[in-house]
């Protein structure tokens, strides 16, 4: 272990309450800045992957986690003429995985207990320049805080302070956006899957289920409507919504049949951030803030839950700042390359106007996710687990088997419930 540092986070999203953790466990005294008043979980739920799920796992907050989420064992997606464009199942790379549909607040709720251990977080405080060489922190009302020998930019992927780090190589918003919202799961047909619904790439609708929250028993689905960033707006004609939703998919419109239209739909905005370095003297990017993409591979919180952890273990291997710095940055890299690479060209095939790359993903995606080699990979790429473009990122035994133990494989679940059955 090396010396205890004395470090400023900014940003208290998912990112950066694992930072939190994870390097206040460690001795480092962490100071977390947050611009909002009263912190929360912003959006309604996403996928956690394997990848994810082993950060949690050695952290320590795998079963709380488990208890809340919703297993994925299956990602369906489908034209509203009922043929498949995507089927992936997690048992088809090893039988022991699966996803984790989660609710943001859940993860929010239960980072935030977890964070016990020299806690300090300065709520309301806008952070708005950051001097990295001296290591210290203006805020919006021009209070100087000073004295850190690290400070990590994790304020998400509208970061306003990325370019004070290093300049961007590009970071630009994608045209299209979408619209979220959390509904009771009641009667669904899909409970272990990820459903999604497509109109060429001009609609998309998905339904994840989330599971429950700390602070709300009831289970939930995770909704999402596929829209032109410019339409993204308050100014929506609720029958016309309901309307678009029941031709392009009944069963979701019945279970949203209850919702405040516009009033319960959340819009969501994506950017695509390269940037040419991760960190300068004593400042280091961390999460959406380093590698905003689109949510088309489903792996913002993962890869952020990645960047925490490799970020506690370069400083842990390094005594030297600015080495673990640089050994953080060649680490996640290297792993993320290939995601930022297939976001970008998965995306315009998903959400755009386009007529021949649709038509082309309709005819072909799923045929070849059907082949022994490239079904494996898009497993990969989907797990999180592709490292470039052949390499593999391991997933533990341990941990695989902490998995299975916790969670039976979809085997093994429906022998047992057939012999029940048998039994009478």
């Amino acid at each position: 272990m090396n010396r205890q540092r004395r470090i400023a986070v900014i940003g208290y999203g998912s990112g950066g309450q694992a930072a939190a953790i994870l390097l206040s466990r460690d001795g480092h005294r962490v100071e977390v800045f947050e611009r909002v008043a009263q912190p929360g979980p912003v959006g309604a739920g996403f996928l956690l992957q394997p990848v994810g799920l082993q950060v949690l796992w050695e952290m320590g907050l795998l079963d709380a986690v488990l208890a809340y989420g919703a297993p994925i064992r299956r990602l369906f997606g489908s034209t509203v003429h009922g043929r498949a464009v995507m089927d992936m199942r997690y048992g088809d790379l090893d039988t022991r995985l699966f996803g984790l549909g989660l609710q943001r607040g859940a993860l929010f709720e239960l980072f935030d207990a977890a964070w016990s251990e020299r806690r300090c977080l300065h709520h309301g405080c806008a952070i708005t320049q950051l001097d990295a060489q001296k290591g210290a922190l203006t805020d919006a009302q021009g209070d100087r805080h000073e004295g850190f020998d690290l400070i990590v930019v994790a304020d998400g992927s509208a970061s306003q302070l990325r370019g004070q780090v290093a300049p961007a190589r590009f970071d630009r918003a994608y045209p299209w956006g979408a619209q979220w919202c959390l509904v009771e799961q009641g009667v669904w047909s899909w409970p272990d899957e990820l459903q999604q619904r497509y109109v060429a790439a001009r609609t998309m609708a998905g339904m994840l289920p989330v599971g429950t929250r700390p602070s709300d028993p009831a289970k939930r689905l995770s909704f999402f409507w596929s829209l032109p960033g410019a339409v993204l707006t308050d100014d929506i004609d609720a029958p016309s919504w309901r309307q678009a939703l029941q031709s392009v998919w009944p069963e979701a419109a019945m279970q949203l049949a209850d919702i405040a239209v516009p009033g319960a739909l959340a819009p969501a905005r994506y950017r695509d951030t390269v940037q040419r370095r991760w960190f300068r003297d004593r400042a280091v990017l961390l999460g959406d803030a380093a590698h905003a993409m689109s949510p088309q591979l489903g792996q913002g919180v993962n890869m952020a839950l990645l960047d925490a952890l490799a970020l506690r273990d370069a400083l842990r291997e390094h005594s030297s700042v600015g080495d673990a710095l640089a050994a953080y940055q060649h680490e996640r890299r290297a792993h993320l390359r290939i995601y930022h690479f297939w976001s970008r060209w998965l995306t315009p095939l998903f959400q755009s106007d386009r007529r021949w790359g649709p038509a082309l993903r309709d005819a072909l995606f799923h045929p070849l996710s059907r082949w022994p080699g490239g079904r494996g990979q898009m497993l990969r790429v989907l797990t999180g687990t592709r490292r470039g473009w052949w390499g593999r990122m391991p997933l533990s035994d341990p941990f695989l088997d902490a998995l299975a133990a916790r969670v039976p494989p979809a085997s093994l679940a429906a022998s047992v419930h057939a012999d029940v059955d048998g039994m009478g």
